[in-house]
């Protein structure tokens, strides 16, 4: 399973402690917030896309949209996020659980400026009801992210 993966990824840095598993599911950025107990702005959610044939994450904040101009300009192209299957494949993770934690090799993370404004938030650890909360410099660390980006929208 996803989370195993992600709990042995996190034990790197003794860290497996601090993910959070619910009798719940925690699927969607409503339910997460729900589970969590946090704003539903807070929930980091990982969305999949594919960008020149290659898996891609962005992190962004529960209450951004993706804007379709706002990526154009930051990757040439048109957002083409991936179905549950290739996510699954592509990713290492299934839809309700995508993190940016213990993915696939290849796959590029960014982080959306949507995030910046919280002291910690919460993304999922790899299956439709984990989460862990992390600082913003915890989430650059373990996420391995690229790069900063400015991609969504509805949230200022």
């Amino acid at each position: 399973m996803a989370i195993d993966k992600v709990r042995a990824y996190f034990g790197q840095w003794n860290m497996e402690h601090r993910i959070l598993e619910f009798g719940v599911s925690s699927a969607t950025v409503d339910l997460a917030a729900e589970a969590v107990g946090c704003e539903p702005r807070r929930i980091a959610k990982t969305l999949s896309f594919l960008l020149a044939g290659a898996p891609v994450l962005i992190v962004a904040a529960g209450d951004a949209k993706i804007s379709n101009p706002k990526y154009k300009a930051a990757f040439g192209t048109k957002a083409k996020m991936l179905n549950p299957e290739d996510a699954l494949r592509l990713i290492g993770h299934a839809v309700g659980g995508v993190c940016p934690f213990a993915v696939c090799e290849g796959v590029t993370v960014y982080l959306d400026v949507s995030l910046k404004r919280f002291d910690t938030v919460f993304p999922a650890c790899g299956s439709p009801n984990s989460a862990i909360e992390l600082t913003i410099p915890e989430l650059e660390t373990y996420s391995g992210f690229t790069s900063w980006v400015d991609v969504f929208q509805g949230w200022e």
